[in-house]
């Protein structure tokens, strides 16, 4: 068994996660799920595998990962969402990996799917992420929503052969609603930061971001997927702005 501990966060993953872990049986002996409060039975999947299971209050992303990494049993980490399985070559590389310096980081590179639809184009084309690295050098930033790696200016980055399998979403049921959430929490986000939603932001930016995605970055290769995709980031781009023109006039948030 590797020297790495596995690190995922979860909530009502009962459908997904049991994918998840069973692609990392023989890679370690230190798996860590750290539960904000499931609902739907993920803990009855999570007690047929040798996990360590915790359970904490949810605090944002960025602040939940840091709190669940400090429970892990060796320093080097592998991070995974609860609905991000890896497949067999990264597996067979992560069963060879010997990582000396500590200041190296390892990105990862990500299938993501739609569905059972792969998707080649458009945003989630070619998508790639720092997943790998060694806590005593490298911590989560407390932001509550896309948040990042705090990287040390000496830090290296390589890269495993092999692929993440990242279940974006099942249904459009599942998409609306995710995409909905997290315009909520970026504009609280934005608000703290002190962002403003421009006449340009509101108005011309999810325009934009269709005509990014579907058309510059290859979407529409994807077929309707691929449509389904660019649409959804746009009228998540106008949501988050709509909803922090509302909270900075209003003065109102809060939203966890």
């Amino acid at each position: 068994m590797q020297p790495l501990s596995v690190v995922i966060i979860c909530k009502n993953e009962a459908a997904i996660i049991g994918r998840t872990l069973q692609s990392l049986q023989g890679l370690t002996d230190d798996i860590v799920v750290y539960d904000n409060g499931s609902t739907d039975g993920t803990q009855s999947i999570l007690q047929q595998f040798n996990v360590q299971l915790h359970e904490g209050a949810w605090e944002g992303f960025g602040k939940t990962k840091g709190k669940a990494t400090q429970l892990a049993k060796y320093d080097w980490i592998l991070n995974l969402d609860a609905d991000e399985a890896i497949d067999e070559e990264l597996k067979q590389s992560l069963q060879q990996f010997d990582a000396v310096d500590e200041k190296t980081v390892f990105d990862l590179r990500f299938k993501n799917y739609l569905g059972a639809k792969h998707l080649k184009y458009g945003e989630w084309g070619g998508d790639h992420h720092i997943r790998i690295y060694n806590r005593k050098w490298v911590q989560w930033d407390e932001a509550p929503v896309h948040e990042n790696l705090l990287l040390p200016a000496e830090a290296s980055v390589k890269r495993l052969k092999g692929f993440v399998l990242h279940q974006t979403m099942k249904d459009m049921e599942e998409y609306s609603r995710k995409m909905l959430h997290y315009a909520m929490l970026n504009a609280e986000k934005y608000k703290r930061q002190g962002k403003k939603a421009s006449w340009f932001k509101l108005r011309l930016s999810p325009a934009f971001t269709f005509f990014n995605y579907y058309i510059i970055k290859l979407g529409f290769l994807d077929g309707h997927a691929g449509y389904i995709c660019a649409k959804m980031t746009a009228w998540y781009t106008f949501l988050k702005y709509a909803r922090l023109r509302e909270i900075t006039k209003t003065g109102q948030g809060g939203l966890q």
